[in-house]
């Protein structure tokens, strides 16, 4: 995950990002242009709260487009946000939970937070959501995160310590539509800045250490207005369908290193295999054979919860309003994402 920023100072507060200026950046500084036509503008798409410098600055999320308008390849939202924006696709009110992993790491030798330096700590059974120094590492950076979200406005529904030691978890959720990517990679953002401060480093790749250890995912909880409706469980069957008629070109959009994630074992389908299962019923498996998948207790549920791949789930949470970070705040300051 390349996260950057760039910060500006505005005359006055904004809050809708469509009076926002456009901005650029120097594409070749960051592999997204060439050196003789580096120039990449920065589109504003959406608004949050700064954490980090309160009162009235916002950090702003903006998707890139080369000088002529178009988009430029490393810009997937545009193409998300026309499909979002379809009448049909607008009256079916899209919900995402996505539940992203991670896994904090020392700066200085990329090795787990609380693991013994060159060495392992204890097998994986007693630090899922556990407390005790001796289960549990790094809390005080994911309060800090927590509470960064909420101040932001970002729909984060809670947080858990993982399977693995030093690893964690945040749910963003139920959020509609382009608004799950949005409030998704702002999370993301705050996580890097969160880290950064605490001088640790955030990892989301998928299997940061090999062997008898979970991986990290992000796990997408989904489901329409039909799916939620009467009858919605036909729906979800339906989609499902669609599902694993391209699975393997989904698996190939899902990003780099899953194949290390994703064996069979370690609470994972294996890759080539598409499985769903409805909780009380037989699993169901496509094309490459059964292999075995451990049920995941999800946050998520609804009246027809329980279908894995995607896991067409839903709750509601109480949120509360945090100030997450103390000092002062420099007055109009944009945060660019």
């Amino acid at each position: 995950m390349d996260v950057r920023s760039k910060a500006r100072t505005l005359p006055g507060p904004v809050d809708d990002p469509s009076k926002l200026p456009k901005w650029n950046f120097d594409g070749s500084s960051t592999g997204q242009a060439t050196g003789d036509d580096s120039e990449v503008i920065l589109c504003p798409q959406a608004i949050f709260k700064d954490p980090f410098r309160r009162g009235n600055n916002i950090l702003v999320i903006c998707d890139c487009y080369a000088p002529n308008g178009e988009p430029i390849p490393s810009n997937k939202r545009y193409n998300a946000a026309r499909i979002f924006g379809h009448p049909d696709v607008k009256a079916e009110e899209p919900w995402y939970g996505i539940e992203q992993e991670y896994t904090l790491l020392q700066k200085d030798t990329n090795w787990p937070i609380g693991w013994p330096l060159g060495g392992y700590p204890g097998p994986q059974g007693p630090y899922y959501c556990a407390a005790g120094a001796e289960k549990s590492y790094g809390r005080d950076i994911v309060d800090a995160h927590y509470k960064a979200c909420l101040y932001a406005g970002i729909n984060i529904g809670g947080i858990n310590a993982e399977v693995m030691p030093g690893q964690w978890e945040f749910q963003v959720g139920p959020s509609v539509g382009i608004s799950a990517g949005d409030e998704l990679w702002a999370a993301r953002y705050i996580l890097e800045r969160i880290t950064e401060i605490a001088g640790v480093v955030v990892s989301f790749d998928p299997k940061p250490i090999p062997g008898e250890w979970n991986g990290a995912g992000a796990h997408t909880n989904y489901s329409t207005k039909s799916m939620r409706s009467e009858g919605g469980y036909e729906v979800i069957k339906k989609a499902i369908q669609k599902l694993e008629a391209r699975h393997m070109e989904h698996i190939a959009a899902y990003g780099e290193g899953n194949e290390r994630r994703l064996t069979g074992r370690h609470e994972t389908a294996d890759i080539n295999t598409f499985v769903w299962v409805r909780r009380g019923e037989p699993r169901r498996v496509g094309a490459g054979g059964p292999r075995h998948r451990e049920g995941r207790q999800g946050l998520l549920r609804g009246p027809e919860a329980g279908v894995q791949h995607g896991s067409l789930r839903r709750h509601l949470h109480d949120r509360r309003d945090h100030h997450p970070l103390q000092g002062r705040s420099l007055q109009w300051q944009v945060e660019w994402l």
